[in-house]
């Protein structure tokens, strides 16, 4: 006897799992805020050097503002002040010919800098002075952030598969809420970076335990709509976060904005369930007759509650041991597993290097970052509509496979295309996005579903390490620019094509039956 035969007699997908998919859905709200947080707090204001303390005791004094630049700061080609560099001393014959200031000699800035602060009242960068010699501080906020979420997702897959997914959800909402708070506080730049690795550590046991719970409470038809939805909420908080971004532009307040949703996440958790497939794994079996007969009444099905009995929930295959503890040495220590661990590991690797590549990359849209951001949103709209009717027409692994290559030619396609064909450039790197974006909402529910319900938390938390790890390369990869120009469009779309032809080589998921043990993937899959 299967679990799906048990979520059958009480309807796999009533009240009960729309009301677990709302409350999922709040508590994700806020994921991609604090993903792409560094977009606007670490953003980089226009700033010049700071000449309010240069004083030679007579003419400068009595200079405009627009002379004391003159005469104190060299212009960049593009006509702008320099932003690291002014004059030895004040240059006052550049007011009657300033064309030749090639051979003038310059110094770094000496007392600090001065920010336009039109778009952003304040950011990092202004609060630390995070530019020129400091800059590499700057870009490591968000590599700091992401080393936390890679940690934390191996630490909640765990530990959600030892002590269960409820219990773990609310830590992660409670102590990713209270570090992402005190962060916004932060009076050091050191006190800050070291708060938002905690805060991505622990901010990523809402995705790792949400999804998988979502998936494991409802039946074989509408996983996909699910996994569809749970990547949707992905999409609808980076557009809301573009709107409160606009409004909210102090980076301390942004912090708190995006990180108050968690407090009526934190609310609506009493009525999330615990996964009654883990409960059964693990021997509980009064606890997961009590939250089946909870769904049974919901769906409206109380005709099926007589047949959940203990009796007929210790049948359901679950082979092995079920006091044991398991790890992610588990996911190793038999052949399948071995090489589903492997391939899924890649193929989440090269998807998120892709999908953030492509992200990071994309410019010249010509908007403000506001509406670049929106864009970015809205652009993955349709790819993840359209996966919803892919997944069960061509199936999850043609999903994806197809996914990964089309990204892959529209990276190539750009590395062909003239760099002074602009709109043609950006129109193909935004289906790129696209589809890679599509590759990305498809991997998930994928990945949940090859897993067997014993280290499902473990191969998620495996699989998200992977993916963040690919997070953290994405901007290095960019940096080959310096290199050859189009290296990093070369990498990126190679990864594309690997990904692609390793994924290749998954079982196909669609219309089959959980697998609960790892006997059932070693002998079944």
């Amino acid at each position: 006897m299967k679990f799906e035969n048990v979520l059958a007699d009480i309807n796999g997908f009533g009240r009960f799992q729309i009301m677990i998919i709302v409350i999922s859905f709040i508590g994700r709200f806020t994921l991609p805020c604090h993903f792409m947080l560094n977009n606007f707090v670490a953003a980089v204001p226009s700033h010049h050097c700071d000449i309010s303390s240069i004083d030679d005791g007579g003419l400068f004094g009595n200079l405009s503002h627009e002379e004391k630049l003159i005469v104190s700061i060299p212009v960049q080609r593009d006509g702008t002040p320099s932003s690291c560099q002014m004059f030895a001393g004040p240059q006052y014959h550049l007011l009657l010919n300033s064309s030749n200031i090639s051979e003038l000699p310059t110094v770094p800035c000496q007392t600090g800098w001065v920010y336009d602060n039109t778009t952003f009242k304040s950011t990092l960068t202004s609060e630390w002075d995070l530019v020129c010699d400091r800059r590499g501080k700057n870009k490591a906020t968000a590599t700091i952030f992401f080393i936390g979420v890679m940690f934390g997702a191996m630490t909640f897959g765990s530990l959600s598969d030892r002590f269960g997914r409820r219990i773990m959800l609310l830590v992660s909402y409670v102590s990713g809420m209270l570090f992402a708070v005190v962060s916004a506080f932060s009076t050091t730049y050191v006190m800050f970076a070291v708060l938002r690795f905690f805060t991505g550590f622990c901010i990523t046991g809402i995705v790792i335990v949400s999804s998988v719970l979502s998936v494991e409470w409802v039946d074989i038809e509408h996983r996909k709509l699910v996994g569809v939805i749970d990547s949707l909420s992905w999409t609808f908080g980076n557009t809301v976060f573009a709107l409160i971004a606009y409004f909210v532009n102090d980076w301390r307040w942004l912090i708190v904005s995006v990180t108050s949703p968690l407090i009526l996440a934190i609310i609506t958790w009493r009525w999330m369930p615990e996964s009654a497939r883990w409960l059964i794994a693990n021997g509980k079996l009064e606890q997961a007759q009590m939250y089946l007969k909870k769904c049974a009444k919901m769906n409206q099905a109380e005709k099926s509650v007589d047949k959940l009995k203990t009796e007929v929930l210790s049948i359901i295959v679950v082979t092995e041991k079920r006091d044991r503890a398991y790890s992610y040495l588990d996911l190793m220590r038999t052949p399948k597993m071995r090489k589903l661990a492997l391939c899924t590991g890649t193929v989440w690797f090269c998807v998120a290097t892709t999908f953030y590549g492509i992200s990071f990359n994309i410019t010249g849209f010509g908007l403000n970052i506001y509406l670049t951001q929106f864009t970015y949103a809205l652009i993955e709209l349709p790819a993840k509509v359209s996966v919803y009717f892919l997944l069960d027409k061509i199936g999850r692994r043609s999903t994806e496979v197809g996914a990964l290559l089309l990204a892959a030619i529209s990276l190539g396609i750009n590395i062909v295309v003239p760099k002074d064909m602009s709109v043609v450039i950006t129109v193909v790197a935004v289906i790129g996005k696209g589809f890679s974006s599509a590759s990305f909402g498809t991997i998930v529910l994928y990945s949940s579903e090859l897993y067997p319900t014993v280290v499902r938390q473990n191969g998620m938390g495996y699989n998200s390490f992977m993916a963040r790890l690919g997070v953290a390369v994405a901007p290095m990869i960019l940096l080959l620019d310096e290199v050859w120009k189009d290296l990093p469009q070369v990498v990126l779309c190679s990864a594309a094509v690997l990904g692609g032809l390793v994924a290749r080589t998954l079982a196909e998921t669609r219309k089959r039956c959980l697998p609960e043990t790892i006997e059932d993937v070693e002998e079944h899959w």
